[in-house]
C-alpha cells in the first residue's frame, strides 16, 4: 500500500519543487515541461528532463489530467466477462488504453438494467472521459447530464436510448440472411429458430431477419419452430424436444447467439438426431467439434476498434449527432451446417 507523498518502496516521492532546484530553473518551467506546454527552450527542457530522471520524479497524473479537464480514464460497462465476445471486447479496449496511456475501468451488468444504471453512475462519478457500454436497460437517459457535460458515449452490440451516442452494431440481418441462404442451399426448409427474448435489441433484429429471409425463399414460417427465451439448459432441452420430437421435425436449427448455441450442443449430445446447425456467434473451440460448428462470426476486435475510433472522434466534438456503424459478419463453414435433411 502507498500513501500520499510515499512511493511503493516506502521512500518519499520527490516533488516538482525539488526538480526545479536540481535543474536550476523556475518551478513554472518544470510545470510547463511536465505538462508538455509550448514555449520552453530545448536547453531548459533537457535540464528538467535530466533532473526528473535523476530524482526518479513521477508527475501526479490525476492533478495533471484534471488541470486539462481530462482524467485519462475510459469506463467500459459490459454484460458478462465470461461471454467470449465481451471478454475479447474488454481486452481490445484495454490494449488500446495501454498503448495510449489511458486507464480502463470495467464493470459488469449481468443482464440487469438496474445493475447497469448503478455501475454506470458509479463510474461517471469518477469523471471518465468516455464510456463504452453494451446497454441492457430500455433507456440510458440517466446519463444525459454527463453527456451534456461532454462525456463521450459509444455503445456496442445495442444502441442507446435517451442520449446522444455513437453505436457499433453487428450486421444482424446480413448474418441471418447468410445462415438461411446456406441452409436452404443444403435442401432445408423446416428450419427452427432458437433465439433470445424479443425485448433484447439483437434478438429482435435477428428474428425479424429470420422471418424475412424465410419469406424471401418462399418458405412459410411454422411458428412451432420459433422459440424465443433465455438460454438455460432445461429450457433449451425442452425446446429441442419440441422442434425435433414431432411428426414433421425441424431438419435444421438456427441458433441466434453463442449462449444458446452452447446449450443446443449440450442438448444434442444426448440425442441421435441428424440435424444441421448454424450458430449466430462463433464459439472459441467451434472448430474442434465433430462436425465443426458452422457459424456466423462477428469480430469483437473489429467492433472494439470501431468503438475506439468513434470515441476518439467524439471526444473533441462531444455534442455532434450520434453515428451508427454496422460491422460486417462472416459465415464460417465447418460441417454442422452442411448436414442434409434426414427426411
Amino acid at each position: 500500500m502507498s500513501v500520499s507523498g510515499v512511493n511503493g518502496t516506502g521512500q518519499r516521492r520527490p516533488t516538482m519543487k525539488e526538480v526545479a532546484a536540481r535543474a536550476g530553473v523556475a518551478l513554472k518551467t518544470v510545470s510547463r515541461v511536465v505538462n508538455e506546454e509550448p514555449n520552453v527552450s530545448p536547453e531548459l527542457t533537457a535540464k528538467v528532463q535530466a533532473a526528473i530522471k535523476e530524482l526518479n520524479y513521477t508527475p501526479n497524473e490525476s492533478a495533471r489530467m484534471l488541470r486539462r479537464g481530462k482524467t485519462g480514464t475510459i469506463a467500459v460497462v459490459i454484460r458478462d466477462i465470461g461471454d467470449p465476445f465481451f471478454a475479447s471486447l474488454g481486452r481490445a479496449v484495454e490494449l488500446w488504453a495501454r498503448s495510449s496511456g489511458s486507464v480502463v475501468m470495467i464493470g459488469l451488468t449481468d443482464e440487469d438494467p438496474e445493475r447497469e444504471r448503478d455501475v454506470c453512475l458509479e463510474f461517471v462519478a469518477r469523471r471518465p472521459d468516455a464510456l463504452i457500454m453494451a446497454p441492457i436497460g430500455e433507456t440510458q437517459e440517466y446519463l444525459a447530464p454527463h453527456v451534456d457535460a461532454g462525456m463521450a458515449v459509444v455503445t456496442i452490440d445495442r444502441p442507446a436510448h435517451g442520449i446522444e451516442a455513437d453505436a457499433v452494431l453487428a450486421d444482424n440481418a446480413g448474418g441471418i440472411d447468410q445462415a438461411i441462404d446456406h441452409l436452404v442451399r443444403q435442401g432445408h426448409r423446416r428450419i427452427a429458430y432458437l433465439g433470445d427474448d424479443e425485448r433484447i435489441f439483437t434478438a429482435r433484429e435477428r428474428v425479424v431477419a429470420y422471418r424475412a429471409a424465410m419469406a424471401r425463399h418462399g418458405i412459410v414460417v411454422d411458428e412451432d419452430l420459433v422459440h424465443l427465451s433465455e438460454p438455460t439448459t432445461e429450457g433449451i432441452g425442452i425446446t429441442l424436444s419440441a422442434v425435433l420430437d414431432r411428426s414433421e421435425p425441424a431438419t435444421a436449427l438456427l441458433s441466434a447467439n453463442n449462449m444458446t448455441t452452447a446449450e443446443v450442443l449440450r442438448g444434442l449430445a444426448g440425442r441421435r438426431d441428424q440435424v444441421a446447425l448454424v450458430s449466430f456467434d462463433d464459439l472459441a473451440l467451434g472448430d474442434l467439434l465433430s462436425p465443426g460448428l458452422t457459424a456466423v462470426a462477428q469480430s469483437a476486435d473489429v467492433m472494439a476498434r470501431t468503438a475506439i475510433q468513434l470515441m476518439t472522434e467524439r471526444l473533441p466534438e462531444p455534442h455532434r449527432p450520434g453515428r451508427t456503424v454496422r460491422v460486417p459478419v462472416k459465415l464460417t463453414i465447418r460441417g454442422s451446417g452442411e448436414i442434409p435433411p434426414a427426411r
